[in-house]
C-alpha cells in the first residue's frame, strides 16, 4: 500500500506490493505466482498496558483476480499493570482475496478472513472469527486512496453486547522523493454497546529497489476506547517465484 501510489494497478513485473503497516488492504494482489512476506515490529502503548509483536504475513496470487493471505503474530509480549507478563504466539487469520480491476486508475477488493485461535486465552480470544472485508483504490493522479469497509462476527463477546464489529478505514499515500513515498490514514471500529475505536496513523516507506519495501510509522488513539500510541516498522520482500 505505501508504495501503491508509484505503481499502477496492473503492473506485471516481480515488483512487491506491500500492504502493511496500515489497516486498510488494497484491492489489487501481489505479482501472480511470487510468494511475498512482510513482517516487523509492533509497539502499542495504553494508561495501563503495553504490546509488543512481531507481525507477519505470506501473499501469494494465484492469478490477477484470486489469491491468498496468511497471517498472524509471530511473537506477542503484553503487559497489564497489576498483573504478570504474558507471552507466546498470536492469532492466525487466513483470507481469501478477489480482486475486480475496473481501470488504469481503479479497483474494487473482496477479502473473506478466518481467525484461528492459536494464541493462549491470556494473549488472545481463544475464540474463532470470521469477518468480510470490501475495498475500493483509486489513483487520484500522484495521489493513491484505500478505503475499507468490513464486518467481523466474534467468537468472544460479552453478555449484552453486539457479536458484530464493523470497521472502516481509508488510507491515502503519495511519492515524496524517487524512492520514498508517506500515508496517511484514518480508521476506527464500532459495536453496540462498546465504545468506538478511532485512530490517526501517519508512516514513510523506503524503497532501495522495487523488490524491497521497508516501512515506519506511528499511530495515535483518538478516543479513550483507542490505544494511546504505536509504534511500528517492517519491511515487505519476496521469498519465492513459485510459477
Amino acid at each position: 500500500m505505501l508504495c501503491a501510489a508509484a505503481a499502477p494497478l496492473y503492473a506485471q513485473d516481480d515488483a512487491v506490493l506491500p500492504y502493511r503497516p496500515s489497516v486498510s488492504s488494497p484491492a489489487q494482489l501481489p505479482v501472480p505466482g511470487q510468494l511475498e512476506l512482510e513482517t516487523g515490529f509492533l509497539n502499542t502503548r495504553s494508561s495501563d498496558s503495553r504490546r509488543g509483536s512481531l507481525p507477519y504475513t505470506f501473499k501469494l496470487a494465484f492469478n490477477e483476480q484470486w489469491g491468498v493471505l496468511v497471517g498472524g503474530e509471530g511473537y506477542v509480549s503484553e503487559h497489564d499493570d497489576g498483573s504478570p507478563r504474558q507471552r507466546g504466539i498470536g492469532d492466525t487469520t487466513f483470507v481469501l482475496k478477489r480482486a475486480f480491476l475496473i481501470d488504469d486508475a481503479t479497483a474494487l477488493g473482496l477479502e473473506l478472513g478466518a481467525k484461528a485461535p492459536t494464541a493462549k486465552d491470556t494473549i488472545g480470544s481463544g475464540k474463532s472469527d470470521y469477518s468480510i472485508n470490501g475495498i475500493l483504490s483509486r489513483d487520484f493522479g500522484d495521489v493513491h486512496m484505500d478505503a475499507n469497509l468490513n464486518a467481523t462476527r466474534l467468537g468472544a463477546y460479552d453478555a449484552g453486547t453486539s457479536r458484530t464489529q464493523s470497521g472502516w478505514s481509508a488510507s491515502f499515500s503519495v511519492p515524496v522523493a524517487e524512492k520514498w513515498s508517506a500515508t496517511g490514514e484514518l480508521s476506527g471500529t464500532h459495536r453496540e454497546n462498546t465504545l468506538n475505536t478511532a485512530q490517526l496513523l501517519v508512516a514513510a516507506a523506503y524503497s532501495p529497489n522495487k523488490r524491497l519495501v521497508f516501512d515506519f510509522g506511528v499511530a495515535h488513539g483518538m478516543t479513550s476506547a483507542s490505544q494511546d500510541w504505536s509504534l511500528f516498522g517492517g519491511v515487505t520482500l519476496p521469498l519465492a517465484k513459485l510459477w
